[in-house]
């Protein structure tokens, strides 16, 4: 049985994220659906890097496929995209050995936030309007300090609470190290809040303000709060210091400055001996 690496980009708007659920549209689910159609097959295995929410897209989201077929890959591509809505596309199907693991041999992430400064009619989907003003040199002040290894816990997606007693970080109920949504299953597994950041970078383009993060894991909904968190200070709410004192003591404040699903892509997913990204451009660009 091959096993194929797949690269996927899709739109997010109309899907409650990657993973499969019961009675819900996902991404996932719908490249599942194509592949039993076809291959004519039940028995396969489909694995994503990670996890995206509801209303996250994606440029380039990579999952491994194990399924019994004689198709060359660039036929399954071809009669998989045939079968795909079209806000879902494969752009690449290669075998790879069997001890390739979409998610275990990722190194490391990177997301894309997308801020847009003025109403659009075009690319609603793809940004997040903030009506006030974004001082960006605010933002690259604050987003420095989020580059290391740094305590999460105020960024992720359960309750704050106090530290231990030695002042270690507290581990918290997160059910995948990924931008995913916990499921009953798995939120008894505790997960550090310590998340390696390895670049974050703000740019601006045109109405656009870009905030591109790169690192080795993402806890659910933290990319989403440090976005939110950097607008926050952009527009002149906070300090650039509140971003230290979050990182050092445990906070509901980022929770209540949650940055919506629209404006984040996933946009690349890193292997061993694949060279990183240096430039940060749009997804969607606006004039």
């Amino acid at each position: 049985m091959p096993r194929f690496k797949l690269t996927i980009e899709y739109t997010g708007t109309r899907y409650s994220g990657w993973q499969i659920q019961k009675n819900a549209k996902t991404v996932q689910g719908e490249i599942d659906r194509a592949v039993r159609t076809v291959t004519a097959r039940k028995d396969f295995e489909l694995y994503g890097s990670g996890r995206t929410d509801a209303g996250v897209h994606a440029l380039a989201q990579v999952a491994h496929l194990d399924v019994s077929t004689n198709l060359p890959p660039e036929s399954l591509l071809s009669r998989l995209n045939d079968e795909l809505p079209t806000d879902i596309n494969l752009l690449a199907a290669e075998i790879v050995p069997h001890r390739f693991h979409a998610r275990h041999d990722a190194v490391a992430r990177r997301y894309l936030y997308q801020i847009a400064r003025r109403r659009t009619a075009f690319a609603k989907a793809y940004v997040w309007w903030v009506k006030e003003p974004i001082v960006a040199n605010r933002m690259r002040e604050a987003g420095r300090l989020f580059v290391g290894m740094k305590d999460f816990e105020s960024f992720a997606a359960s309750a704050p609470g106090p530290r231990g007693p030695t002042g270690s970080p507290r581990r918290e109920l997160i059910e995948e190290p990924e931008e995913g949504r916990p499921t009953p299953a798995a939120v008894s597994r505790e997960r550090s809040t310590l998340v390696l950041i390895d670049r974050l970078d703000i740019a601006e383009e045109g109405d656009l303000v870009l905030v591109g993060i790169e690192g080795s894991h993402f806890l659910w909904r933290m990319v989403r709060r440090i976005v939110g968190v950097l607008v926050e200070i952009g527009r002149g709410g906070l300090e650039p210091a509140a971003a230290a004192a979050f990182l050092a003591e445990a906070s509901a404040a980022p929770a209540r400055l949650t940055a919506p699903s629209s404006g984040l892509f996933l946009e690349r997913v890193y292997y061993q001996h694949e060279g990183r990204m240096t430039d940060l451009r749009p997804a969607t660009p606006l004039r």
